[in-house]
């Protein structure tokens, strides 16, 4: 018979165990000397913009951003060099002489006034006037949350500029907690922010995209919204959480203050998600979003009476070996999902449970398709 302190002490092991895989499989974590512009002589072909903002403190010293709280929002604007022959979604960081076929490059950084950051923000709304934002998940350094953004908008193609909306993680395997406590006193800065461009008039939509934990606080800030009574801006927002790290119980709880949004909140969900899995076992075994069970039929039910769209997104190849990071190669397949979000919007085929298909990608879809919308496995 195990003593409770026993149990503690091997789901910890477990948890340890399943993060230090995570990193084993990943190239040395970068420093904030990542953030430096640099001078290329010639750019690779690919340029993209990224727009920030973060409740992180400022390294003085270094240029970069701590994991502590800070009172006030900073925000930044940066250039990049985008790599263009790049394998898949591995990020390779610029060495000490940055190599621009193969590397992604800082060739532009300068830190914005809020009225200058919410201005360019507005003027680069997309055709449809929508506005991303990326909330990044778990163990992130602010450096790793910027690249990453770089990444999914050089693969997405997207015809905008996105924002990182960057929260304080500790970066650290051993920060779980500290990563969640983190959230929640982020929630008000990423709600302020949203209220910032909704108040710009230019965005018809804000798009909330948030990974892992992330999601979690993305849903949390829409709640903060809704008890603010700013049904104006929820009607705006589309909330997607990829491999949302949410108790179950508690995520029940968020729909249910948040209520019906004019569009359906997605989900991308893997129930081979190890990552998830680990986090369950810190929580004591209790259900995580991202792991949802499409295949269950009670999931299409509940997808259905709470207004949800649930992906299953098995089928995309992920780099990190847990099926955590299936979301960034879902960039390549931004077109099919923007299609797909802007067909039968009010119609019955807004919501249930599908499956992502990539292998139909090359012919029109990445989704299976059944009428005009995607295919739901039952």
């Amino acid at each position: 018979m195990f003593t409770i302190a026993e149990l503690l002490k091997t789901k910890t092991h477990i948890v340890i165990a399943v993060a230090m895989m995570f990193l084993a499989g990943c190239a040395t974590r970068p420093s904030s000397s990542v953030l430096s512009p640099v001078h290329l002589d010639k750019a690779a072909s690919d340029q993209v913009t990224i727009l920030t903002a973060t409740n992180r403190n400022r390294d003085a010293t270094t240029g970069g951003y701590g994991s502590t709280w800070a009172e006030n929002l900073t925000y930044e604007q940066y250039e990049f060099s985008v790599p263009p022959d790049r394998k898949g979604t591995t990020i390779t960081y610029p060495s000490a002489r940055p190599n621009p076929e193969r590397q992604f490059v800082v060739t532009g950084r300068k830190q914005l006034p809020k009225d200058a950051f919410v201005q360019a923000a507005a003027r680069s709304a997309r055709f449809d006037g929508s506005i991303g934002i990326f909330v990044h998940g778990y163990n992130y350094s602010y450096q790793e949350a910027l690249f990453r953004t770089a990444q999914i908008a050089a693969d997405a193609n997207f015809p905008g500029t996105p924002i990182l909306f960057s929260w304080p993680s500790a970066a650290a395997v051993a920060g779980y907690v500290a990563d969640r406590d983190a959230t929640l006193y982020s929630r008000s800065e990423l709600a302020d922010l949203v209220k910032s461009l909704a108040a710009s008039r230019s965005p018809k939509r804000i798009i909330l995209f948030g990974h892992s934990m992330g999601g979690f606080l993305v849903m949390e800030a829409a709640r903060q919204l809704k008890l603010q009574r700013r049904d104006d801006i929820l009607q705006k927002l589309v909330v997607i959480l990829a491999a949302p790290d949410i108790d179950v119980d508690v995520f029940r709880s968020q729909l249910k203050d948040i209520g019906k949004m004019a569009t359906p909140i997605t989900l991308l969900v893997s129930k081979d998600d190890r990552a998830l899995t680990a986090s369950s076992l810190i929580a004591g075994e209790r259900a995580r979003v991202g792991r949802l069970d499409i295949d269950d039929p009670l999931i299409e039910e509940v997808a259905l009476k709470e207004k949800l769209r649930v992906i299953d997104i098995t089928s995309v190849q992920g780099s990190d070996g847990l099926g955590h990071d299936r979301y960034a190669s879902l960039a390549k397949f931004g077109a099919q999902l923007a299609t797909f979000e802007n067909s039968t919007r009010s119609g019955a085929g807004d919501v249930g449970a599908f499956v992502f298909d990539t292998a139909g990608a090359v012919v029109t879809s990445p989704f299976r398709i059944a009428g005009s919308v995607i295919h739901s496995p039952r």
